[in-house]
């Protein structure tokens, strides 16, 4: 840990977080220390939620006793306003990504997929008649007869009520739930991009 408190102690917050998370990957015991200087580690790269789940944990197993346990009450009060602007944009996750919109569907919400109901085959089996086409009736005089099946016409099978026979349907995006958007690996700074204004002929 004693590279990364370095690289801290020169502003270089991008080599201690590599540092830092080399460590966790590691599966060796953590310092006792190290959840509180990886957060502060990244507030200052603008990672606020990381942040503050890690001064949680920080505060959480060391409690009155961590040797900085006053820093880590004042990094908590100043990750008060950062995370409040994250709660309130509209442009970001609750992490604090900026959204962009998403790939499957480029932001349309819905994407023409294969029919779920007929497994893009445009039909479905008739239920009446269990996809035979025919009926069986038992007549006054206890006699099994077939009749065509009126629903289906004989044929065993019905056009697709979802798709209308095609195969595919138009449905919400299953990668973006339908929102047209997933976050992206941007920090968001909270105000909407600035188009160019165009160049003059």
């Amino acid at each position: 840990m004693k590279g990364a408190l370095a690289a801290m102690e020169r502003s270089d917050y991008q080599t201690a977080n590599s540092i830092f998370r080399n460590l966790i990957d590691s599966g060796q015991p953590l310092p006792e220390e190290m959840p509180y200087y990886f957060s502060e580690t990244l507030f200052h790269l603008g990672q606020f939620d990381n942040s503050q789940n890690f001064v949680n944990k920080y505060l959480e197993l060391t409690g009155f006793n961590g040797q900085n346990y006053k820093y880590a009450v004042q990094l908590k009060e100043k990750l008060k306003v950062p995370m409040a602007q994250i709660q309130a944009c509209k442009l970001c996750d609750r992490r604090g990504y900026r959204y962009a919109p998403c790939p499957l569907c480029d932001g349309n919400k819905q994407i023409e997929q294969a029919c779920g109901y007929c497994k893009a085959n445009g039909v479905v089996g008739c239920s009446r008649c269990g996809a035979s086409g025919m009926i069986k009736k038992i007549n006054v005089f206890n006699i099994m007869e077939f009749f065509e099946c009126e629903r289906c016409a004989g044929k065993g099978r019905l056009t697709c009520p979802t798709c209308g026979g095609s195969g595919k349907e138009v449905s919400a995006c299953k990668n973006c739930e339908g929102s047209g958007k997933t976050a992206s690996a941007d920090l968001c700074n909270h105000e909407e991009h600035e188009h160019a204004a165009p160049a003059k002929k």
